[in-house]
Protein backbone atom coordinates (compact mmCIF):
# COMPACT_ATOMS: atom_id res chain seq x y z
CA UNK A 1 0.00 0.00 0.00
CA UNK A 2 1.15 3.52 -0.84
CA UNK A 3 0.11 6.83 0.70
CA UNK A 4 -3.38 8.14 -0.09
CA UNK A 5 -5.45 11.12 1.02
CA UNK A 6 -9.16 11.93 1.07
CA UNK A 7 -9.86 15.63 0.56
CA UNK A 8 -13.23 17.22 1.45
CA UNK A 9 -14.50 20.37 -0.19
CA UNK A 10 -14.39 22.18 3.18
CA UNK A 11 -10.59 21.74 3.11
CA UNK A 12 -10.25 18.88 5.59
CA UNK A 13 -7.76 16.16 4.63
CA UNK A 14 -7.64 12.56 5.89
CA UNK A 15 -4.38 10.71 5.28
CA UNK A 16 -4.23 6.94 4.89
CA UNK A 17 -3.08 4.20 2.53
CA UNK A 18 -4.21 3.32 -0.98
CA UNK A 19 -6.86 0.61 -1.23
CA UNK A 20 -7.96 -0.92 -4.50
CA UNK A 21 -6.82 1.02 -7.56
CA UNK A 22 -4.14 3.73 -7.33
CA UNK A 23 -4.92 7.11 -8.87
CA UNK A 24 -7.61 9.71 -8.28
CA UNK A 25 -11.38 9.83 -8.10
CA UNK A 26 -14.00 12.47 -7.42
CA UNK A 27 -17.51 12.18 -6.00
CA UNK A 28 -19.90 13.08 -3.23
CA UNK A 29 -18.69 11.76 0.14
CA UNK A 30 -21.46 9.82 1.91
CA UNK A 31 -21.47 7.23 4.69
CA UNK A 32 -23.14 3.82 4.97
CA UNK A 33 -23.97 2.40 8.40
CA UNK A 34 -24.35 -1.24 7.27
CA UNK A 35 -22.11 -3.73 9.08
CA UNK A 36 -22.51 -6.31 6.30
CA UNK A 37 -23.33 -6.33 2.59
CA UNK A 38 -20.44 -4.24 1.29
CA UNK A 39 -20.51 -6.08 -2.04
CA UNK A 40 -24.18 -5.28 -2.64
CA UNK A 41 -23.49 -1.67 -1.65
CA UNK A 42 -20.59 -1.29 -4.05
CA UNK A 43 -22.54 -2.76 -6.99
CA UNK A 44 -25.73 -0.74 -6.32
CA UNK A 45 -26.13 1.74 -9.23
CA UNK A 46 -27.71 4.23 -6.81
CA UNK A 47 -24.19 4.94 -5.49
CA UNK A 48 -23.01 6.21 -8.89
CA UNK A 49 -20.70 9.22 -8.47
CA UNK A 50 -20.41 8.82 -4.70
CA UNK A 51 -17.42 8.06 -2.48
CA UNK A 52 -18.79 5.69 0.15
CA UNK A 53 -17.39 5.75 3.69
CA UNK A 54 -17.98 2.50 5.60
CA UNK A 55 -18.83 3.05 9.28
CA UNK A 56 -18.16 -0.61 10.13
CA UNK A 57 -14.51 -0.70 11.29
CA UNK A 58 -13.46 -3.83 9.42
CA UNK A 59 -14.36 -4.42 5.77
CA UNK A 60 -13.57 -7.23 3.34
CA UNK A 61 -13.89 -10.24 5.65
CA UNK A 62 -15.96 -12.34 3.24
CA UNK A 63 -14.07 -11.41 0.08
CA UNK A 64 -15.87 -11.12 -3.25
CA UNK A 65 -18.02 -13.45 -5.34
CA UNK A 66 -19.92 -12.88 -8.58
CA UNK A 67 -23.21 -14.29 -7.23
CA UNK A 68 -23.80 -11.40 -4.82
CA UNK A 69 -23.39 -8.58 -7.36
CA UNK A 70 -26.44 -6.34 -7.67
CA UNK A 71 -25.37 -5.20 -11.15
CA UNK A 72 -22.67 -5.90 -13.70
CA UNK A 73 -20.03 -3.68 -12.12
CA UNK A 74 -18.97 -1.62 -9.11
CA UNK A 75 -20.69 1.76 -9.31
CA UNK A 76 -19.23 3.72 -6.40
CA UNK A 77 -16.79 6.45 -7.36
CA UNK A 78 -14.52 5.56 -4.44
CA UNK A 79 -14.39 3.64 -1.17
CA UNK A 80 -13.06 4.67 2.24
CA UNK A 81 -12.53 2.14 5.05
CA UNK A 82 -10.79 2.02 8.40
CA UNK A 83 -9.41 -1.50 8.68
CA UNK A 84 -9.38 -3.72 5.58
CA UNK A 85 -9.27 -7.37 6.58
CA UNK A 86 -5.91 -9.12 6.16
CA UNK A 87 -7.43 -12.52 5.46
CA UNK A 88 -10.60 -13.49 3.61
CA UNK A 89 -12.69 -16.20 5.26
CA UNK A 90 -15.73 -17.40 3.32
CA UNK A 91 -16.26 -20.57 1.29
CA UNK A 92 -18.06 -18.57 -1.45
CA UNK A 93 -15.25 -16.07 -1.93
CA UNK A 94 -13.58 -15.97 -5.35
CA UNK A 95 -11.20 -13.07 -4.77
CA UNK A 96 -10.48 -10.29 -2.27
CA UNK A 97 -12.29 -6.96 -2.08
CA UNK A 98 -8.99 -5.13 -2.57
CA UNK A 99 -8.26 -7.12 -5.73
CA UNK A 100 -11.75 -6.54 -7.15
CA UNK A 101 -11.57 -2.80 -6.52
CA UNK A 102 -8.19 -2.70 -8.27
CA UNK A 103 -9.46 -4.86 -11.16
CA UNK A 104 -12.37 -2.51 -11.78
CA UNK A 105 -10.29 0.64 -11.36
CA UNK A 106 -12.03 1.87 -8.20
CA UNK A 107 -9.75 4.16 -6.18
CA UNK A 108 -10.04 3.71 -2.41
CA UNK A 109 -8.38 4.66 0.84
CA UNK A 110 -7.81 2.64 4.01
CA UNK A 111 -6.50 3.30 7.50
CA UNK A 112 -8.29 6.60 8.07
CA UNK A 113 -10.35 7.50 11.15
CA UNK A 114 -13.78 6.86 9.61
CA UNK A 115 -15.48 7.83 12.89
CA UNK A 116 -14.04 11.34 12.65
CA UNK A 117 -14.89 11.54 8.94
CA UNK A 118 -18.49 10.43 9.50
CA UNK A 119 -18.88 12.97 12.29
CA UNK A 120 -17.85 15.70 9.85
CA UNK A 121 -20.36 14.47 7.25
CA UNK A 122 -23.13 14.35 9.86
CA UNK A 123 -22.38 17.85 11.16
CA UNK A 124 -21.54 19.61 7.89
CA UNK A 125 -23.46 17.37 5.46
CA UNK A 126 -22.52 15.22 2.50
CA UNK A 127 -20.06 17.13 0.35
CA UNK A 128 -17.85 16.90 -2.70
CA UNK A 129 -14.64 14.99 -2.13
CA UNK A 130 -11.74 13.25 -3.81
CA UNK A 131 -9.37 10.37 -3.11
CA UNK A 132 -5.80 10.70 -4.40
CA UNK A 133 -2.89 8.25 -4.38
CA UNK A 134 0.25 7.45 -6.36
CA UNK A 135 1.10 9.94 -9.09
CA UNK A 136 -2.24 11.72 -8.50
CA UNK A 137 -0.98 13.08 -5.17
CA UNK A 138 -0.14 16.78 -5.35
CA UNK A 139 -0.36 19.83 -3.10
CA UNK A 140 -3.46 20.16 -0.93
CA UNK A 141 -4.48 23.32 -2.77
CA UNK A 142 -4.28 21.60 -6.16
CA UNK A 143 -6.30 18.59 -4.99
CA UNK A 144 -8.85 20.87 -3.29
CA UNK A 145 -9.29 22.82 -6.53
CA UNK A 146 -10.14 19.56 -8.34
CA UNK A 147 -12.62 18.60 -5.63
CA UNK A 148 -14.39 21.96 -5.72
CA UNK A 149 -14.49 22.05 -9.53
CA UNK A 150 -16.69 18.95 -9.79
CA UNK A 151 -20.48 19.37 -10.07
CA UNK A 152 -22.74 18.98 -7.05
CA UNK A 153 -25.13 16.04 -6.64
CA UNK A 154 -27.96 18.58 -6.46
CA UNK A 155 -29.13 18.98 -10.05
CA UNK A 156 -27.38 15.81 -11.24
CA UNK A 157 -29.29 13.83 -13.89
CA UNK A 158 -27.75 10.35 -13.58
CA UNK A 159 -30.46 7.72 -14.12
CA UNK A 160 -29.74 7.50 -17.85
CA UNK A 161 -26.06 6.78 -17.12
CA UNK A 162 -26.82 3.61 -15.13
CA UNK A 163 -29.92 2.33 -16.96
CA UNK A 164 -29.89 -0.61 -19.34
CA UNK A 165 -29.74 0.43 -22.99
CA UNK A 166 -31.76 -2.58 -24.16
CA UNK A 167 -34.85 -4.11 -22.60
CA UNK A 168 -34.62 -7.64 -21.20
CA UNK A 169 -36.90 -10.16 -19.51
CA UNK A 170 -36.56 -11.90 -16.15
CA UNK A 171 -38.91 -14.92 -16.41
CA UNK A 172 -41.25 -16.02 -13.66
CA UNK A 173 -39.90 -18.76 -11.42
CA UNK A 174 -41.54 -22.14 -11.84
CA UNK A 175 -42.96 -21.89 -15.32
CA UNK A 176 -45.81 -19.89 -16.78
CA UNK A 177 -46.18 -16.31 -15.54
CA UNK A 178 -49.43 -15.32 -13.89
CA UNK A 179 -48.66 -11.59 -14.26
CA UNK A 180 -46.40 -9.34 -16.30
CA UNK A 181 -44.68 -6.18 -15.04
CA UNK A 182 -42.95 -3.39 -16.94
CA UNK A 183 -40.05 -2.17 -14.80
CA UNK A 184 -38.42 1.19 -15.56
CA UNK A 185 -34.70 0.77 -14.97
CA UNK A 186 -33.23 3.90 -13.40
CA UNK A 187 -30.55 1.86 -11.63
CA UNK A 188 -32.41 -1.34 -10.75
CA UNK A 189 -30.76 -3.88 -8.44
CA UNK A 190 -30.69 -7.50 -9.57
CA UNK A 191 -32.63 -8.80 -6.58
CA UNK A 192 -35.72 -6.72 -7.36
CA UNK A 193 -36.78 -8.62 -10.51
CA UNK A 194 -35.90 -11.84 -8.67
CA UNK A 195 -38.31 -10.95 -5.86
CA UNK A 196 -41.11 -10.43 -8.38
CA UNK A 197 -40.16 -13.50 -10.43
CA UNK A 198 -40.35 -15.68 -7.32
CA UNK A 199 -44.00 -14.59 -7.02
CA UNK A 200 -44.88 -15.76 -10.52
CA UNK A 201 -44.31 -12.40 -12.23
CA UNK A 202 -42.57 -12.03 -15.59
CA UNK A 203 -40.52 -8.82 -15.42
CA UNK A 204 -39.77 -6.77 -18.54
CA UNK A 205 -36.95 -4.38 -17.59
CA UNK A 206 -37.07 -1.28 -19.79
CA UNK A 207 -34.54 1.53 -20.33
CA UNK A 208 -35.11 4.80 -18.48
CA UNK A 209 -36.03 6.35 -21.85
CA UNK A 210 -39.05 4.04 -22.28
CA UNK A 211 -42.41 5.45 -23.38
CA UNK A 212 -46.03 4.59 -22.66
CA UNK A 213 -46.13 2.74 -26.00
CA UNK A 214 -43.21 0.57 -24.83
CA UNK A 215 -45.13 -0.31 -21.68
CA UNK A 216 -48.29 -1.08 -23.64
CA UNK A 217 -46.27 -3.28 -26.00
CA UNK A 218 -45.31 -5.45 -23.03
CA UNK A 219 -49.03 -5.93 -22.24
CA UNK A 220 -48.13 -5.23 -18.62
CA UNK A 221 -50.40 -5.84 -15.64
CA UNK A 222 -48.38 -3.39 -13.56
CA UNK A 223 -45.67 -0.75 -13.67
CA UNK A 224 -42.59 -0.69 -11.43
CA UNK A 225 -40.23 2.24 -10.84
CA UNK A 226 -36.75 1.29 -9.63
CA UNK A 227 -34.13 2.88 -7.43
CA UNK A 228 -31.45 5.04 -9.00
CA UNK A 229 -28.92 7.85 -8.51
CA UNK A 230 -29.11 11.61 -8.86
CA UNK A 231 -31.53 14.43 -8.15
CA UNK A 232 -35.21 13.52 -8.69
CA UNK A 233 -35.89 17.15 -9.63
CA UNK A 234 -34.14 16.43 -12.96
CA UNK A 235 -36.32 13.40 -13.84
CA UNK A 236 -39.08 15.22 -15.70
CA UNK A 237 -39.44 12.53 -18.38
CA UNK A 238 -39.91 9.77 -15.79
CA UNK A 239 -42.46 11.90 -13.93
CA UNK A 240 -44.42 12.54 -17.14
CA UNK A 241 -44.35 8.84 -18.04
CA UNK A 242 -45.50 7.86 -14.55
CA UNK A 243 -48.40 10.31 -14.76
CA UNK A 244 -49.46 8.76 -18.08
CA UNK A 245 -49.25 5.26 -16.63
CA UNK A 246 -51.31 6.16 -13.56
CA UNK A 247 -53.87 7.92 -15.79
CA UNK A 248 -54.12 4.71 -17.81
CA UNK A 249 -55.13 2.84 -14.66
CA UNK A 250 -52.09 0.57 -14.36
CA UNK A 251 -51.18 -0.52 -10.79
CA UNK A 252 -47.88 1.16 -9.95
CA UNK A 253 -45.20 0.46 -7.35
CA UNK A 254 -41.99 2.45 -6.83
CA UNK A 255 -38.98 2.19 -4.54
CA UNK A 256 -36.28 4.70 -3.61
CA UNK A 257 -35.80 6.99 -6.66
CA UNK A 258 -39.10 5.57 -7.91
CA UNK A 259 -40.77 6.81 -4.72
CA UNK A 260 -39.53 10.32 -5.45
CA UNK A 261 -40.79 10.10 -9.04
CA UNK A 262 -44.24 9.05 -7.84
CA UNK A 263 -44.15 11.82 -5.24
CA UNK A 264 -43.44 14.36 -7.95
CA UNK A 265 -46.24 12.89 -10.11
CA UNK A 266 -48.50 13.47 -7.09
CA UNK A 267 -47.46 17.13 -7.12
CA UNK A 268 -45.02 17.00 -4.21
CA UNK A 269 -41.65 18.70 -4.16
CA UNK A 270 -38.33 17.03 -3.36
CA UNK A 271 -35.28 18.28 -1.48
CA UNK A 272 -31.72 17.22 -0.66
CA UNK A 273 -31.14 15.77 2.79
CA UNK A 274 -28.20 16.98 4.88
CA UNK A 275 -26.46 13.59 4.86
CA UNK A 276 -29.11 11.12 3.72
CA UNK A 277 -30.02 7.60 4.83
CA UNK A 278 -27.63 4.81 3.84
CA UNK A 279 -27.52 1.48 5.63
CA UNK A 280 -29.50 -1.67 6.41
CA UNK A 281 -30.64 -0.79 9.92
CA UNK A 282 -33.01 2.17 9.48
CA UNK A 283 -36.45 2.09 11.19
CA UNK A 284 -39.54 3.12 9.24
CA UNK A 285 -43.03 3.75 10.67
CA UNK A 286 -46.15 2.66 8.77
CA UNK A 287 -48.44 5.56 9.68
CA UNK A 288 -51.63 3.48 9.26
CA UNK A 289 -50.72 0.43 11.33
CA UNK A 290 -48.12 1.94 13.65
CA UNK A 291 -45.78 -0.95 12.87
CA UNK A 292 -42.03 -0.44 12.53
CA UNK A 293 -39.92 -2.12 9.84
CA UNK A 294 -36.12 -2.18 9.91
CA UNK A 295 -35.12 -1.32 6.36
CA UNK A 296 -32.33 -1.11 3.83
CA UNK A 297 -31.90 2.42 2.47
CA UNK A 298 -29.75 4.51 0.15
CA UNK A 299 -31.01 8.00 -0.60
CA UNK A 300 -29.83 11.57 -0.35
CA UNK A 301 -33.09 13.20 -1.50
CA UNK A 302 -36.62 13.00 -0.10
CA UNK A 303 -40.24 13.98 -0.75
CA UNK A 304 -41.76 16.91 1.11
CA UNK A 305 -44.54 16.02 3.55
CA UNK A 306 -45.56 15.07 7.08
CA UNK A 307 -46.49 11.76 8.71
CA UNK A 308 -50.05 10.68 7.91
CA UNK A 309 -50.72 13.79 5.81
CA UNK A 310 -53.47 13.46 3.19
CA UNK A 311 -53.46 15.58 0.05
CA UNK A 312 -55.08 15.93 -3.37
CA UNK A 313 -53.41 14.75 -6.58
CA UNK A 314 -54.45 14.64 -10.24
CA UNK A 315 -55.34 10.98 -9.63
CA UNK A 316 -57.36 11.28 -6.41
CA UNK A 317 -56.55 11.61 -2.73
CA UNK A 318 -53.17 10.40 -1.49
CA UNK A 319 -51.37 10.18 1.81
CA UNK A 320 -47.92 10.02 3.32
CA UNK A 321 -47.89 6.34 4.24
CA UNK A 322 -44.45 5.89 5.84
CA UNK A 323 -41.90 8.04 7.67
CA UNK A 324 -38.45 7.43 9.12
CA UNK A 325 -38.69 6.81 12.88
CA UNK A 326 -35.34 8.56 13.39
CA UNK A 327 -36.05 11.94 11.81
CA UNK A 328 -39.59 12.01 10.35
CA UNK A 329 -38.42 12.06 6.71
CA UNK A 330 -41.11 10.84 4.29
CA UNK A 331 -40.51 7.17 3.43
CA UNK A 332 -43.61 6.36 1.38
CA UNK A 333 -46.70 7.73 -0.36
CA UNK A 334 -49.81 6.07 -1.77
CA UNK A 335 -53.15 6.78 -3.37
CA UNK A 336 -56.04 6.08 -1.00
CA UNK A 337 -57.41 3.80 -3.74
CA UNK A 338 -54.38 1.54 -3.23
CA UNK A 339 -53.64 1.41 -6.97
CA UNK A 340 -50.39 3.36 -6.65
CA UNK A 341 -47.91 3.16 -3.78
CA UNK A 342 -44.20 3.62 -3.19
CA UNK A 343 -41.57 3.51 -0.47
CA UNK A 344 -38.24 5.27 -0.10
CA UNK A 345 -36.42 2.18 1.16
CA UNK A 346 -35.40 -1.14 -0.45
CA UNK A 347 -37.84 -4.01 0.21
CA UNK A 348 -35.68 -6.34 -1.93
CA UNK A 349 -33.13 -5.96 0.90
CA UNK A 350 -29.90 -6.90 -0.84
CA UNK A 351 -28.29 -6.65 1.60
CA UNK A 352 -30.52 -6.13 4.61
CA UNK A 353 -33.52 -7.30 6.66
CA UNK A 354 -36.62 -8.79 5.07
CA UNK A 355 -39.18 -6.85 7.11
CA UNK A 356 -40.61 -5.13 4.02
CA UNK A 357 -40.69 -8.05 1.55
CA UNK A 358 -44.48 -8.15 1.89
CA UNK A 359 -44.66 -5.02 -0.30
CA UNK A 360 -44.02 -7.24 -3.32
CA UNK A 361 -46.99 -9.38 -2.23
CA UNK A 362 -49.06 -6.20 -1.95
CA UNK A 363 -48.09 -5.24 -5.51
CA UNK A 364 -49.05 -8.70 -6.80
CA UNK A 365 -52.40 -8.52 -4.99
CA UNK A 366 -53.07 -5.07 -6.45
CA UNK A 367 -52.41 -6.35 -9.97
CA UNK A 368 -54.57 -9.44 -9.41
CA UNK A 369 -57.43 -7.29 -8.16
CA UNK A 370 -57.33 -4.95 -11.14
Amino acid sequence: MSKAVLVLENGQVFAGLSYGAVGSTLGEAVFCTAMTGYQETLTDPSYHRQIVVATAPQIGNTGWNTADNESGRIWVAGYAVRNPTRRVSNWRSETTLDSELAEQGVVGIAGIDTRALVRVLREVGSMRAGVFSGDALSSTDEMLDLVRAQPSMAGADLAGEVSTTESYVVPAVGGEAKLRVAALDMGIKANTPRMLASRGVEVHVLPSSATLDDIRAVNADGFFLSNGPGDPATADAAVALTSEVIDAGLPTFGICFGNQIIGRAFGRGTYKLKFGHRGINIPVLDTASGRIAITSQNHGFAIEGEAGEEFDTDFGRARVSHVCANDGVVEGVSLLSGQVFSVQYHPEAAAGPHDAANLFDQFVQTMEGR
